[in-house]
């Protein structure tokens, strides 16, 4: 009841501003039709109102562009691939820029390579033993009657590839090491006493039939270049990069059959996706060489508590070519070539606004309600007017 301070006029404005009239129960008139479609209304609202809540409890992720102004930082590189048909001893892992950087046998220091066999299982290396028996000790009286006595060094030939008078060459790696410095071939030699027991060559022999599973982190310029997996050992002359194929001998075939597990540049991020992870490519002959091109874009993804992801994405296309390295200076293996994007990509992960949400949730209430109605007053429309003609007889 309105209080007797108020004036009356402003009472009477009120009421006529009122845009929600109400309607005496006495004039309602509820039908069948009326209750059916209120009865959908309300079904298709709780959808909608569902849908629209979990639509604003979902994290949506926003893309920004930028150009990238990072210098002198390093990239790393994530792989783990499976060479089905090619020993771990029969190949080297390379990296080089553009800068001029360069890392030859990689798979030496950071790199860890796991002999298999060919159907994929591992093989386990027992360590060989360089002696058999026990040590044997001089006894003391001995060691010292023999104390003045010098052991000379043994210094043998590097035959003819000397770089300077009274070089010595003890080793097999050593004889091999001073002719590529020559550009000389070393080949299979048994004239080599160096080299009558090289375990290099025992291992190239003993895993002739086995893969490799290759799996470990890189960690390179960010600037464009490449890095690669390819038989023999690799070497620099002068600003050439070379593979020693000799000790394979003339009739060497190499299977490069291999399957991509992961590669990935830099750390991993909700909803990132490798386009290599599990790609699988069967050589069907010998001296395929695969070489993938990648484009790297970087990437800084962004989640709800701020916290940062300083990664990279990347697309990718491929190309296998035929080598004949008898004849030609291509390599059989796997080559894969990276180029830096200069557009950089941020990745925030965002949620809607709690009042974008009340707000889209009236627009449905409403919205549903008024077509509702609008349906419910044609259909009620027309079935008053369809019974009046029946009753005056027009309509049978």
């Amino acid at each position: 009841m309105e209080g007797s301070w108020m004036p009356s006029n402003v009472l009477k404005t009120l009421k006529r501003l009122d845009a929600y009239p109400k309607v005496n129960e006495d004039f309602f008139t509820r039908t069948l039709s009326g209750g059916v479609i209120t009865i959908i209304s309300s079904i298709f609202m709780i959808i909608l109102f569902i849908s629209e809540a979990v639509d604003f409890k979902t994290i949506q992720v926003v893309n920004e562009l930028s150009v990238d102004r990072s210098r002198g930082e390093q990239m790393q590189i994530n792989l783990d691939i499976t060479l089905h048909r090619m020993g771990c001893s029969h190949i080297s892992i390379d990296v080089m820029d553009v800068s001029g950087d360069y890392h030859l046998h990689v798979d030496d220091h950071e790199i860890l390579k796991q002999r298999i066999d060919l159907d994929g299982n591992r093989i386990r290396v027992n360590p060989r033993k360089s002696k058999v028996g026990p040590e044997v000790k001089p006894h003391p009286a001995e060691a010292s009657a023999n104390s003045t006595v010098e052991v000379k060094e043994e210094c043998l030939s590097c035959y003819g590839a000397e770089e300077k008078p009274g070089q010595c060459c003890n080793t097999c790696d050593a004889v091999r090491e001073a002719y590529r410095k020559k550009g000389w071939a070393l080949g299979q030699s048994t004239n080599v006493k160096q080299c009558e027991h090289d375990e290099y060559l025992d291992s190239l022999k003993e895993q002739m039939n086995e893969g490799c599973h290759i799996h470990g982190q890189l960690q390179v310029n960010k600037v464009a270049g490449n890095f690669h997996i390819a038989p023999g050992r690799s070497f620099q002359q002068g600003r050439m990069h070379m593979h020693d194929l000799i000790p394979f001998g003339e009739n060497i075939r190499f299977n490069t059959s291999h399957t991509v597990n992961t590669l990935s540049f830099g750390h991993d991020y909700p909803g990132s996706n490798n386009p290599l992870d599990g790609v699988s490519m069967a050589s069907e002959g010998f001296g395929l060489a695969y070489k993938y091109f990648l484009k790297v874009v970087p990437t800084l993804y962004v989640d709800l508590d701020e916290k940062e992801i300083s990664t990279n994405q990347f697309s990718v296309t491929e190309h296998a070519t035929q080598t004949n390295f008898a004849t030609s200076s291509d390599l059989p293996g796997l080559f894969f070539y990276y180029d830096l994007s200069p557009i950089k990509v941020k990745k925030a992960e965002q949620r809607k606004l709690f009042l974008h949400f009340v707000t889209n949730v009236c627009a449905i209430v409403g919205g549903v309600f008024t077509i509702s109605g609008l349906a419910d007053a044609l259909f009620y429309q027309a079935t008053k007017l369809i019974r009046k003609k029946i009753e005056i007889g027009k309509y049978v």
